[in-house]
Formats: C-alpha cells, structure tokens, sequence
C-alpha cells in the first residue's frame, strides 16, 4: 500500500472573468503591488486594465516588463533592484511562465537576499516570499500552481531549478478570457508544455494517486481541445478547458514530478534559448518511446486518454498507439522537427550531458544516464518527421 503526501499551498480562483477580483484579492495582501509582466502581454492591454482595478482599492503598482521567455537570472536582478526601490510589499505574476517564474524569483531575493543561483534546488529557499498573486495568460506552464522557479543562469546556459513550498502563490487567479488573445504558435507550444507535464506527473516515480486521477483528466482535457484552440483561438469553451486542463497538470506534477522530457527539453532551451514549449514538443515522442517499456500499463492509460481505441491490445501495443497519436497531434499543430529549431550534432553530447544533470532525472520511470540521452537527442536529430 502506498502511503503519499499531497500539497496544495495557495488559494485558487478559477473561472471566465476572474480577473476583476484582482483588486479584492490585492487589498488582502498589501498596498503596493510590483507587477511583472512581459511585453507581449503589455500589448494587450491586460496590464492597464489590472491596474486601473487596483486603483480602485487605493493600491499602488508599477510595472516591470523586461522578463524574456526562459526567464534570466539579469531579468530577476533588474526585476529585484526595482521591487526593493518601489518598496513593493506584493507582487503580481502575469503571463506565462516565464512572468510568472521571475515574480517568484523576484519574491526569494526580497525576503532572502543574494543572487537567484543561492537558491538552486529544493527547498534551499528557508523563508516565505513575498507575497504574490498569480495570473497566467497561457495555458501551459501551471505555474501559478506549483511551488517551482525555473530560471535560466546566462553564464553557465543552464536552466536552473528553485524550487520550496515557501514559494508558492497566495493566490491563483487563473482566468481563461485571457488566453483568446494568444498567437497560434504559443497556443500549440504552451498546450504541449501543459500535456507533457500531464504525462510526466502521471509516469514520474513520484507519482500517486491524487495526482494521477489529475493528469489523466488534464489529458483528456488537453487532447479533446488543443486542436480546437489551434483552429479557432476565439473558441471559449475551448480556451475554458484547456486552462483547466493546464491548471489540472501543474497541480498533478506539482505534487509528482516532470522527468526526461524536462531533462530535455530544458537543455535545449539553455543552450539554444528555444521556447520552452516548444522544446517539450519535439523532445516528447522520443522520451515516451524510451520510457514506455519501463511501465507500459500507465502509457496504455495515457493512449485511452488521449481518445485513442485501445480495446483489444495489450498494454505494450496500447502504449505504442500512444507514441503514434502525440505524433500525430504534433503534425496537426505543425510542430516542426528538433533539428529544424536549431539542434546541431556537434551539441548532442553537451546536451547529454546537461539533460543527465537535471534535478528531475531520477523521476523519471526508466533510469537514465548520459548515454541514453545522448541516444534519444540522436533519435531527435535524425527525424525530419
């Protein structure tokens, strides 16, 4: 019998027009908030409008929208000498993952003091941060409901891990009306991003069994309308279910883990500054492909769950079916192929060696080592598909 652990640390707010709660919610944390946003998120018009909601309970904000995707630790640093000027007593997180990760970065640096890199791994952060609110504008990362940072170190070109319950949001205010304005190629990327971190919570190691009952409704949800999205961005029960969906996963892997899809993935995105989902996307068949034989009866789940028939098969052919409907998700969404976003041969055994590194490696359902991935990396490379 197994005996688990399951964490839920922060509030959640789920719901078409959540966001003009945000003052409400603001008013019980503080009276100066910091908003980190991003660019292509201040076009929008989002920021404005979370503003002006908060002017309307005497709440100061300012906003800091230098966060690239795979957010940087120079991104934090600047973010962190701006909070501490503005004497910001809460932040807001708003975007994506990247938005959303820096906020939480930003929050260790205020309470903690240091550089970000002080903070790599688990539970290394030993004081609550600043308080924060989460809003995503994707529905990817899960972000807004994990107690994990994942942040670029520009030097080493390596994406570190922060991660401590201590971390966390006070509050999640996830809002699917925000998503109708996201560009089809970030629809796709973050979709993925959110499908895989349903895949890995349900076959890490770490898995059980409220999460799993999580991941595989996450992935029903996913793959019954990330098309639908992908064709039509303005479908609002679409949108509505995959920000569940997302928000489902991120819960799920939260309190599992992700594993070699992560290892990497974020190799490729510290090394090449590939988008984050995108990165998941092409790295995803081939880690299924290797991983299924360690627990083919949890990848024939995934197949069912993916709508795919699998009545009559064993749970080794089931799992395989699996493989070949994310191939074929991955085609309708135009996913192109690894060496097509930029994967040279000359790097596959530098990212061998940096997915082995990974914090998420023994998560993972078969065991991995350096070869292996530099293995599936040539896999990658090879496949034009």
């Amino acid at each position: 019998m197994l005996n688990f652990e399951f964490l839920l640390p922060m509030r959640i707010i789920f719901g078409n027009d959540v966001i003009n709660q945000i003052g409400e919610e603001a008013r019980k944390l503080g009276k100066r908030a910091f908003i980190v946003t991003d660019k292509g998120v201040l076009k929008t018009g989002y920021i404005e409008r979370i503003q002006q909601l908060l002017n309307v309970v005497d709440i100061k904000s300012e906003v800091f929208s230098d966060v690239d995707p795979n957010p940087r630790d120079k991104s934090v640093q600047k973010g962190f000498d701006r909070a501490a000027k503005f004497k910001a007593d809460m932040l807001l997180g708003v975007g994506g993952g990247s938005a959303i990760d820096t906020a939480k970065a930003i929050g260790v640096i205020l309470q903690e003091g240091g550089k970000i890199q002080d903070y790599e791994g688990l539970d290394i952060v030993k004081k609550p941060i600043t308080p924060l609110i989460a809003v995503p504008t994707t529905a990817g990362t899960g972000t807004e409901v994990t107690f994990w940072s994942v942040i670029t170190d520009t030097q080493r070109k390596f994406k570190m891990s922060i991660g401590s319950p201590l971390m966390a949001a006070k509050v999640a205010l996830v809002d699917p009306m925000l998503t109708l304005t996201l560009p089809k190629d970030i629809t796709a990327f973050t979709g993925i991003d959110a499908l895989v971190h349903a895949i890995e919570g349900y076959t890490s190691m770490l898995s059980q069994p409220i999460s799993d009952s999580l991941a595989l409704t996450a992935i029903e949800r996913i793959s019954d309308n990330i098309r639908k999205v992908y064709a039509n961005g303005k479908n609002v029960k679409a949108r509505y279910n995959m920000m569940l969906g997302s928000m489902l996963a991120g819960i799920s892997f939260g309190n599992s883990d992700v594993a070699s899809v992560h290892c990497m993935g974020e190799a490729m995105g510290g090394l090449y500054d590939t988008p984050h989902g995108l990165s998941m996307a092409v790295c995803l068949p081939y880690c299924m492909e290797h991983n299924l034989i360690a627990n083919s009866e949890k990848f024939a789940d995934i197949a069912w769950a993916l709508g795919e028939d699998i009545e009559d098969l064993t749970s080794m052919q089931a799992a395989r079916q699996g493989v070949a409907a994310i191939r074929s998700l991955l085609k309708d969404l135009n996913i192109p192929s690894a060496r097509a976003i930029g994967l040279k041969k000359s790097d596959l055994n530098k990212l061998a060696v940096a997915a082995a590194a990974n914090v998420a490696l023994e998560s993972n359902p078969r065991s991995l080592d350096k070869q292996d991935f530099l293995m599936m990396f040539q896999r990658a490379y090879d496949d034009e598909v």
